[in-house]
């Protein structure tokens, strides 16, 4: 997984709308941390840092270590929360962790191994169904992303959970059904002209048939 990231911050001592008001007024975005058996603690950060590090793509998959009076707390970013119409962030959750603990979090996946897939050379579509897996991850070994091999997959084959190996320290969060995560399938244009190619066959042996039985009705007038 990706370096901790780091994010300074200072202690706000009021809670409330007007106080969250005023620190926006001065980009700054009240905060705060809560979880493992302490006490929430009441934080705001710079919202250019904040916005910076959304802007990465992984912030809110990745560990985060809040420094706040000369301590660093270890946390992952749970919700943040925007402005219905300038989009700017307008306050932020941190779950606070210890080093083993478990989580759930949403990870990206990426099919590797394209060019190595007979039913993708053919001309077949990966159709994905899930561009994220829920897993459950010791909080020091969050994986960027999960690569899916796509080797030797035909068009018709599917991928399913159960046929992922995962990363030492994550299991699926969701364990009631081998769920899918993509599969392969023919285009449109390849259906059509499959479906074209039946319909000849079928009225050529339409022909064929009606043929044979003009054949037959000809022989027995000849013997009368």
């Amino acid at each position: 997984m990706s370096e901790a990231l780091t994010l300074p911050a200072e202690t706000r001592e009021r809670a409330g709308k007007g106080a969250s008001r005023a620190l926006r007024r001065e980009n700054r975005i009240p905060a705060v941390i809560y979880g493992g058996k302490e006490e929430p603690a009441l934080i705001h950060v710079e919202q250019k840092e904040l916005v910076r590090q959304l802007m990465t793509g992984h912030f809110m998959n990745s560990i985060v270590m809040i420094e706040v009076d000369g301590k660093s707390v270890r946390v992952l970013p749970k919700d943040v929360s925007f402005h219905p119409v300038s989009d700017v962030p307008t306050h932020a959750d941190f779950l606070r962790l210890s080093k083993d603990a478990k989580i759930e979090v949403s990870i990206p996946v990426v099919f590797i191994n394209q060019e190595e897939s007979p039913g993708l050379k053919k001309g077949g579509v990966l159709n994905v169904v899930r561009h994220e897996l829920d897993l459950i991850c010791i909080s020091d070994k969050i994986p960027d992303e999960i690569e899916i091999d796509v080797t030797g997959k035909e068009v018709g084959d599917s991928i399913h959970i159960s046929s992922i190996e995962l990363p030492e320290g994550s299991e699926s969060a969701i364990t009631d059904r081998d769920y899918t995560i993509a599969t392969l399938v023919a285009p449109s244009a390849l259906k059509s002209q499959d479906d074209e190619t039946e319909e000849g066959e079928e009225g050529a042996e339409g022909e064929e048939a009606e043929g044979t039985e003009g054949e037959g009705e000809g022989e027995e007038k000849s013997e009368d």
